[in-house]
């Protein structure tokens, strides 16, 4: 298949129509050029802010209220352009008020025959806790689609191996990302590669990119898109199918063969997605030791 996973910029919208539009083109870009499954970027629905104003946008309770407010609206374009084009479509993530006092941080993923799974985000960085307070939704999803098994990891949930572990069976992991200076988009790629490595499986990273100094949540934002898989058989030894170019606007593509998943899972130069579970017995037999 054909992946596209997107540097995306935010930007401030004159109209819904406006935004519509921007969606669209980005969709019916990456489309045109022959990609099954598009990947959007973590928060990149926060511009839907600036729909009600800079007063709005500038405020951290009032804008993930407005954009949440949105959210329904969103969904209804996102699955749209996935019938329309048929393909798949990680929308991008944004704060959702669902029923609860605090916002959980969403991203839905939408199928061209109109079914859709929803992934919460597990772990909060310092600033989601303080001062956006946004918390812990519901749990992780392996999702069953036409392309393949597919898990999500929001962002920092990336860098946390036992995640990594309960997606073990997942082929493909989506991680859609906002991180604000380098040395954050750098922590997201390398945890998006060590879970290639230990899943041999295949991952994918999107990038916010660009200054938006209207927003509190994602003033800056640093990165670029990125595919990768385990430096084995069938696949790059550097472990990178595919990169961008650092914080420059647009799709990154790839084209990746799950078969090779299956195969380097089955007869790699290394086992690691079997070995997993030869690990938990000896982590907890460690012993403490002093130096004779």
């Amino acid at each position: 298949m054909k992946i596209a996973t997107a540097a995306y910029p935010l930007d401030v919208l004159e109209s819904w129509a406006a935004y519509e539009d921007k969606i669209f083109n980005w969709v019916s870009e990456a489309a045109g050029q022959g990609a099954e499954l598009l990947v959007f970027p973590e928060y990149g629905a926060m511009e839907l802010a600036t729909l009600v104003g800079p007063e709005v946008a500038a405020d951290l309770e009032a804008s993930s209220r407005a954009v949440s407010d949105r959210i329904e609206a969103v969904d209804a374009l996102y699955a749209h352009l996935a019938l329309e084009f048929g393909v798949h479509i990680l929308g991008a993530s944004a704060p959702v008020y669902d029923g609860g006092a605090r916002p959980v941080n969403r991203a839905r993923l939408f199928a061209p025959d109109g079914k859709t799974g929803a992934q919460d985000k597990q772990i909060m960085t310092r600033y989601e806790r303080t001062p956006w307070d946004v918390v812990p939704g519901g749990p992780l999803r392996l999702f069953d689609t036409a392309l393949g098994r597919i898990g999500v990891l929001i962002c920092y949930d990336s860098e946390f191996p036992l995640f990594g572990r309960a997606l073990s069976e997942a082929e493909l992991i989506l991680v859609p990302s906002c991180t604000e200076a380098l040395a954050g988009y750098s922590r997201v790629r390398i945890g998006a590669m060590a879970r290639a490595l230990e899943n041999q499986c295949v991952t994918v990273m999107s990038s916010t990119v660009g200054a938006a100094p209207w927003s509190p949540a994602v003033d800056e934002n640093t990165g670029m898109g990125g595919v990768f898989g385990p430096p084995d058989h069938g696949f790059p030894p550097t472990g990178v199918i595919a990169e961008g170019q650092l914080n420059h606007p647009g799709w990154t593509y790839a084209e990746v063969d799950l078969a090779r998943v299956a195969e380097v899972r089955a007869d790699g130069g290394v086992l690691n997605q079997a070995h997993w579970a030869e690990q938990e017995p000896r982590a907890q037999a460690v012993e403490r030791a002093a130096l004779r």
